[in-house]
């Protein structure tokens, strides 16, 4: 199965791309599209639906997972993104695929074992994963969409990781996955 894994934004939009089989996975592609901020908002909407295209002409998806936006404290920026999110999702959605929403916090457990981990653990962890050296050659964006598509795949194969208190408890369950 190949899964789209999306992290959207009205000012660039992560995304990944996932060949799972199993528990396995591997890295198609990922990236981020960068959207022109002097642009009118609504030219961007534009963009980002014929970016999600674009991806799914090139590497023709089983289903897409999209990280969902959950709160704020400006009103007007989370209308935004609600509106870049519901422009990503037109494009999997006008090819009839499945597009599954996901907390941050279920996508952060699920690269990490820690549902309120930064961006940089879970680029970390998604690099491990992915077998990306160094990490940092994953933009934080990327490595989000990328644990969106993760956590879509353990979903569908019903692996739920175990959820850890910190990072000593992680390391302690996963020494294969942390290098030192």
């Amino acid at each position: 199965m190949i899964i789209l894994g999306i992290d959207p934004g009205s000012r660039c939009m992560g995304y990944g791309v996932l060949q799972a089989d199993g528990s396995r996975q591997e890295l198609l592609d990922q990236g981020v599209l960068r959207l022109d901020t002097d642009t009118p908002h609504t030219a961007r909407l534009a963009d980002i639906y014929e970016g999600a295209d674009a991806l799914i002409d090139e590497h023709a998806p089983d289903e897409c997972a999209i990280e969902m936006p959950v709160y704020g404290r400006n009103p007007q920026s989370m209308l935004k993104l609600g509106r870049a999110q519901a422009a990503a999702m037109l494009a999997p959605l006008h090819y009839d695929m499945q597009v599954t929403e996901y907390a941050p916090k279920e996508v952060k457990r699920a690269a990490t074992g820690n549902g309120n981990a930064d961006k940089k653990q879970v680029r970390y962890m998604i690099a491990s994963m992915l077998g990306v050296d160094p990490p940092d050659d994953l933009a934080l964006d990327a490595s989000d969409a990328l644990a969106v598509a993760l956590c879509h795949q353990n979903r569908q194969t019903g692996h739920a990781p175990k959820q850890h208190s910190g990072w000593a408890g992680f390391v302690e369950d996963n020494p294969d996955r942390v290098s030192g």
